[in-house]
């Protein structure tokens, strides 16, 4: 059952999220010059691809990090039953 405190006390993962990225963006990067320089072209796309879906999905958390907090319900809105 609701409480009516999860406006207050929820933690967005947005940061958390924002690191793994940033974490995984870098290792891509290295993985795709490390496997091209080695003259391993399949391994070197595979990160590339990689890349590609990191960086999408930095994007899109940075979006939703700039979007701020959205709307909550107050207080008067009762607790409902699941």
């Amino acid at each position: 059952m609701r409480t009516g405190s999860e406006p207050r006390t929820a933690r967005s993962p947005l940061r958390l999220r924002f690191w793994l990225s940033l974490w995984g963006l870098i290792w891509a990067v290295a993985g795709t010059v490390g496997f091209a320089l080695a003259g391993r072209p399949g391994w070197a796309v595979a990160c590339g691809v990689l890349f590609v879906v990191v960086t999408a999905d930095l994007a899109f958390v940075v979006r939703h990090i700039r979007q701020g907090p959205h709307y909550q319900p107050g207080r008067d809105v009762p607790p409902y039953e699941p």
